[in-house]
C-alpha cells in the first residue's frame, strides 16, 4: 500500500527507560521504548526462548497496584488471545513480574496511522479506504465474537512496512476508562466518542461504528470534524453537532464518501450500520461506485 512505502520512526528514544536493557519474566530482553500510554508503554522486546521479536505492553506501575484493574486486564487479554484474525494484533501471552504486570504482543514494523495523519495530512480517497477496509474486516471479526473495542483511534491502527493494516489495543480496552488524567491523552479519545457514550457511558457495536466514520472523516481531510479548547468542548459539540461532510472541507471530495462518513457519525445509533460488518458492506459499496480519478484525486494540502 502507497502509503507505507516511506518508513516513518516510530520508536520513542528521548528518555532512558529502566526497562531498556532488562529481561522481563526470565524471558523477554527489553531492546527499546516505542510508545507511552496513559495505561502502558509498549517496548519492542525478543523472546529469548522462540528467538523473535515482540511488543511488550507493560501497565504503568501505579495501575498495576490495583488488583480489580489487573485482574480484569489478564481476563480481557485471555480473551483476545483466541480472536484469531490477520488484522487483530495477536496476544502471545501474558504475565507479571514484580510491579510489572505485560503482555506480549505481535510486533508491527511501522508505524500508526496517526504517525501518518501527523507527517502527510489527508489522504487520498483510495488511501483512506485502503486503510479503513481492513480496520472493520478486524472490527467486523471482534463484534461478531461479541467484543466492542471502545477506543477506536488513529492510535490504535497499526501500518506495517509491508503495507499490512492491523488493529491494536483490544486487550485494555474494556479494563480502563476511556478519559486519562493529561489534556492530551483525553483530547485524543474524546475526539472518537460516540454521543451515546459520552451521555449514557454505553458502548456496543455502534461506537466502534462511529469511531470509524470520524478516522475516515480524518484522513479525508486531514483534520478532526470536531475541535475545542478542552475535553469538555469537544464533547459538547460529539453530543450536539453533526459530523461535517468531507466535502465542507475538500470541495471536490466524491458525494459517495459524504454518505459514507453520515451513515457511519450519525448521532442517533439507531440509524448507523449496525456494527463494522454493515459498515464494511456500505464502504465496498461506495467504493465501487467511485472513478479512478475519484479515489485518486489529490486532496490540498
Amino acid at each position: 500500500m502507497s502509503v507505507s512505502a516511506r518508513r516513518l520512526t516510530c520508536v520513542d528514544t528521548t528518555l532512558q527507560d529502566p526497562l531498556v536493557g532488562q529481561v522481563l519474566d526470565g524471558r523477554y530482553r527489553v531492546e527499546a521504548r516505542i510508545a507511552v500510554g496513559g495505561m502502558a508503554t509498549v517496548y519492542r522486546a525478543v523472546d529469548t526462548r522462540l528467538d523473535r521479536v515482540l511488543a511488550l505492553k507493560v501497565m504503568h506501575p501505579t495501575l498495576a497496584t490495583d488488583a480489580t484493574f489487573v485482574e480484569r486486564f489478564i481476563r480481557e487479554a485471555k480473551s483476545v488471545a483466541r480472536l484469531d484474525h490477520p488484522n487483530v494484533v495477536q496476544v502471545f501471552d501474558q504475565g507479571a513480574e514484580g510491579a510489572y504486570v505485560y503482555l506480549a504482543m505481535e510486533y508491527i514494523a511501522g508505524c500508526t496511522l496517526r504517525d501518518v495523519l501527523r507527517e502527510r495530512g489527508a489522504l487520498r480517497p483510495r488511501a483512506a479506504l485502503d486503510i479503513l477496509e481492513p480496520v472493520l474486516a478486524a472490527l467486523g471479526a471482534a463484534h461478531r465474537a461479541g467484543f466492542v473495542h471502545r477506543d477506536m483511534k488513529p492510535e490504535n491502527v497499526l501500518i506495517g512496512d509491508d503495507g499490512r493494516v492491523k488493529v491494536a489495543d483490544f486487550g485494555l480496552v474494556r479494563a480502563v476508562n476511556t478519559v486519562t488524567s493529561t489534556t492530551g491523552a483525553v483530547l485524543g479519545t474524546v475526539s472518537y466518542l460516540a454521543p451515546e457514550q459520552i451521555e449514557h457511558g454505553t458502548a456496543d457495536p455502534r461506537v466502534d461504528v462511529y469511531a470509524c466514520g470520524v478516522v475516515l472523516y480524518e484522513m479525508l481531510t486531514g483534520a478532526k470534524p470536531h475541535d475545542g479548547d478542552s475535553p469538555a468542548a469537544v464533547l459538547y459539540k460529539h453530543l450536539h453537532e453533526d459530523v461535517p461532510p468531507p466535502s465542507a472541507a475538500v470541495p471536490e471530495m466524491a458525494f459517495e464518501l459524504d454518505e459514507l462518513v453520515a451513515a457511519a457519525t450519525a448521532r442517533n445509533p439507531e440509524i448507523r450500520p449496525h456494527d463494522a460488518v454493515a459498515l464494511l458492506a456500505r464502504t465496498r459499496e461506495a467504493r465501487a461506485a467511485l472513478s479512478a480519478d475519484q479515489l485518486d484525486a489529490v486532496p490540498p494540502q
